[in-house]
């Protein structure tokens, strides 16, 4: 099989100053230059290079192994829709907006290797703001191994993040969302709801929240399940995998209709958030939590009954936990402590009705 060719991915000018981007306000130039060193500082220690050619053209170039398809994903990560400027530190919004994208690559068993940030923000953010949100950035991309190539700046009164994140995965070896089959055992990573126990504490913080509060952690800094997807895709464990982003009754419901199969879950399998006081307890239901409220971004996957055997209860410190299996019926059920099933309907994360 031949390699395929290197793709081309739009990038500016981020090392130095060119004839088109001197006809821009010095102003961009700064921050322009400050992105690219704060990312340069990091190369050659530990990320690999799958980029040929990166920040200073017009474009990046990336060179994809032999015998690997390319993943592609983009996502939003936009103020007063995803976090709010007062409350959420600049920090962990840099480090969530690369998070939550790589959660795609995870959910399809992917390998990170390069991503593209737009950023749209007033100019009353270049210093400190943006000084804290590319140390969240770069954190994120040196943790996860996934280099910048480049991408694109603007003024706006509102910060706006795009990231574009290019992966790999062996040929054919992707995990997809259409492969479930009747009797495969549903599976999930870690436990469901305490990103959102996270944001609710953040929403009743009177100025901007402490990175270092054990309860917001998740919400801050999610951790994408990436070695956990890649060691699914390698072992051929998997037949269906998504990532929890919308919260599992919605994103269920995701997997079930790409892969024309029903399930029935069992409510007292599902991992739930353990409250740290009574007080929390009695204003949170740890059942809606798990079941309707996203930002998780665990992974739900399918397993044969014969496969399901080998896997283990912890995978590097992620509980797995059997919550259900898949049915031949297209309907989604949920197994309550009396012993009844009632249908369950979609009730998580939809942009188009809810905000923070």
């Amino acid at each position: 099989m031949r390699d395929p060719p290197a793709i081309l991915s739009p990038s500016v000018d981020w090392s130095s100053l060119t004839t088109s981007v001197a006809r821009k306000a010095q102003d961009e130039d700064s921050i322009l230059r400050k992105i690219a060193d704060r990312f340069r500082s990091s190369s050659g220690q530990g990320l690999e290079k799958p980029i040929a050619l990166g920040i200073g053209d017009d474009a990046a170039l990336l060179r994809p192994k032999p015998g690997h398809e390319l993943i592609l994903t983009c996502d939003w990560f936009l103020e007063g829709t995803h976090f709010l400027r007062d409350k959420h530190p600049p920090h962990s919004v840099g480090w969530k907006c690369l998070a939550r994208a790589l959660s795609d690559v995870a959910a399809m068993g992917g390998i990170p290797r390069c991503f593209l940030l737009s950023l749209a923000f007033p100019e009353t953010l270049t210093g400190r703001w943006l000084d804290l949100f590319l140390g969240g950035l770069r954190h994120a991309s040196r943790k996860f191994r996934c280099s910048l190539a480049g991408g694109d700046t603007t003024r706006r009164n509102d910060i706006l993040i795009n990231i574009t994140v290019v992966g790999e995965v062996r040929t054919g070896h992707a995990i997809l969302r259409s492969g479930a089959r009747p009797g495969d055992i549903l599976f999930v990573s870690g436990r469901l709801g305490e990103a959102e126990l996270g944001l609710q504490t953040i929403r009743r913080s009177k100025g901007m929240t402490s990175t270092k509060n054990a309860l917001t952690r998740k919400h801050l800094y999610p951790e994408p399940r990436l070695a956990l997807g890649q060691w699914l895709a390698q072992k051929g464990f998997s037949t269906a995998m998504i990532d929890l982003s919308d919260g599992l009754s919605t994103d269920l419901t995701r997997l079930c209709a790409a892969s024309a199969v029903g399930s029935l879950l069992d409510q007292s399998k599902i991992p739930q958030v353990r409250f740290p006081d009574t007080s929390l307890r009695r204003s949170h239901d740890p059942l809606q939590l798990a079941l309707h409220r996203g930002d998780d971004y665990e992974l739900l996957f399918t397993v044969p009954p014969r496969k399901a055997k080998f896997l283990p209860r912890v995978f590097q410190g992620v509980r797995l936990t059997a919550i259900g299996k898949i049915t031949p019926n297209r309907e989604l059920l949920l197994l309550e402590k009396n012993g009844c099933s009632k249908q369950l309907a979609p009730g998580g994360w939809d942009l188009f009705r809810k905000k923070l």
